[in-house]
């Protein structure tokens, strides 16, 4: 190891980042994947069987090539089968999947099996087999991590504060205020450099002193007699206890997706390796669907779209003008039919086939026309709804006589004293709901406001 390496931080500091790695003891799990993150297949002798508390099965090796949960980076997967005490024969035993790795403490290791009821074996011995495509997937996308982190790093001095390995897509948390699209994209373009270059990525074991002395930045608060390290020649070095490629070049590729600011920092998302080529091949095809639509080159697909959008914008906005015409020109039409009583007009109609927004411009265009006009008009369409409404200064109180009105119904709904509305269960409730309302309104003296549910001698409601 050469002290020219520059120095990362970017590996977050815990007992899970950068482990012991010294001989294992009696109970302890020996971690395989240390020294040889290409190891997928290995043998190994069960200590115990746990029943975990949610009633999981889980068996603890004496030694393990599968990666538990730690560090940002997610478990392996993969099978374990019985086989002799030789380690070559399967035993007549089902192969078990390994669905989950935890680890319980720094030494022990716990793999979650399904479908295991059958008793362990004595001296038991397994067989285990890691699930090879995700393991690469983690190795470049781990691997890929280090050396984004690196250049952020020396470009912009903005070190990682935590990582995070998802199904879809990784992040990095950078302890930076403020980062532009262009240093976005010259990170990225100087972490591929370091992949095109194929540089080694080599696994060290120091003491805590030595790897003060060399100076790495950041290591684990727990005390650990010897530490792990990555080495990306010439690019970075830390302390991590993850699985990890062995030259730069099998990480294949990092793309950087977006980037967002978040409390501590800038998050960035990006692939990597064959992740990264499958997801550009699924945005392909999504863009070449879309410009197959248009009739138009991938690149025109977003001025397309904007075009569509915009035209989708005027078109809802002329629909608007036009329902808003309709409305007054109905208003006009309901007023001019409406005889007055005691110096009021009341307005009661339904509209089977009109929506909501429909009837409230409706009875806020009847109740602006004139004063002394009651609304108390129904949408049938969509979501079954109510509207009462009164010219300004009117004594009808519209929100208790609609809240009360649609309660009844087992609806729900309140406004203003001059404008409400709500919604029913059905439509075939509103006619008689609002012939309700207009038979309370008609009862009532000019001199009171409130709610009655009495139908009195309802008259039928207008139909629209």
């Amino acid at each position: 190891m050469q002290a020219r390496v520059r120095q990362s931080s970017h590996c977050i500091s815990s007992s899970l980042d950068a482990k012991a790695v010294s001989s294992p003891l009696t109970h302890m799990t020996e971690r395989l994947y240390y020294q040889n993150s290409f190891l997928y297949d290995f043998t190994a002798f069960v200590e115990t069987a746990r029943e975990l508390a949610d009633g999981r099965r889980a068996l603890v090796l004496d030694r393990s090539a599968f990666y538990p949960t730690s560090g940002g980076q997610p478990f392996d997967t993969g099978w374990v089968e019985f086989v002799s005490a030789d380690g070559e024969q399967p035993l007549s035993m089902p192969k078990l999947r390994v669905s989950e790795v935890i680890e319980e403490t720094d030494s022990v290791v716990l793999h979650v099996v399904e479908n295991f009821n059958a008793a362990l074996p004595q001296s038991a011995r397994v067989r285990g087999f890691i699930d090879v495509e995700r393991r690469q997937d983690h190795m470049q996308q781990h691997s890929g991590q280090h050396v984004l982190s690196a250049a952020f790093l020396k470009l912009f001095d903005a070190p990682t504060v935590s990582f995070h390995l998802g199904d879809e897509s990784c992040t990095i948390d950078l302890d930076t205020q403020s980062l532009s699209t262009l240093q976005l994209e010259q990170a990225e373009r100087l972490a591929n450099q370091f992949v095109w270059e194929d540089r080694q990525v080599l696994m060290h074991e120091v003491t805590p002193e030595q790897a003060r002395q060399i100076g790495v930045r950041k290591l684990p608060e727990a005390a650990h007699t010897t530490l792990r390290l990555i080495e990306i020649r010439g690019v970075d070095l830390c302390a991590c206890g993850g699985t990890h490629v062995k030259t730069t070049g099998q990480i294949g590729n990092i793309q950087l997706r977006k980037m967002e600011k978040i409390k501590q920092g800038i998050r960035v998302e990006f692939i990597c390796g064959a992740r990264a080529l499958r997801i550009a091949r699924r945005d392909f095809q999504v863009l070449t669907e879309a410009a197959a639509l248009y009739s138009s080159h991938l690149w025109e697909v977003p001025g397309q779209t904007q075009k569509l959008i915009d035209s989708g914008k005027a078109a809802q906005k002329h629909q608007q003008k036009l329902l808003a015409e309709i409305a007054e020109l109905s208003a006009q039409q309901a007023l001019a039919r409406a005889s007055s009583e005691d110096g009021r007009k009341i307005v009661a109609e339904y509209f089977p086939d009109r929506d909501l927004a429909f009837v409230k411009l409706y009875a806020q265009k009847l109740v602006a026309s004139e004063s002394g006009v009651i609304a108390l008009v129904g949408a049938g369409q969509g979501t079954p709804a109510l509207v009462f409404a009164q010219s300004p200064g009117g004594i009808f109180d519209a929100g208790s006589h609609l809240k009360a009105i649609v309660t009844s119904a087992g609806g729900r709904g309140g406004g203003t004293h001059d404008l409400a509305q709500g919604g029913v269960p059905s439509a075939d409730l509103i006619p008689e709901l609002i012939e309700r309302a207009a038979a309370s309104v008609r009862s009532k003296p000019l001199e009171t406001s409130g709610p009655s549910l009495d139908p009195g001698t309802a008259t039928p409601a207008g139909q629209g």
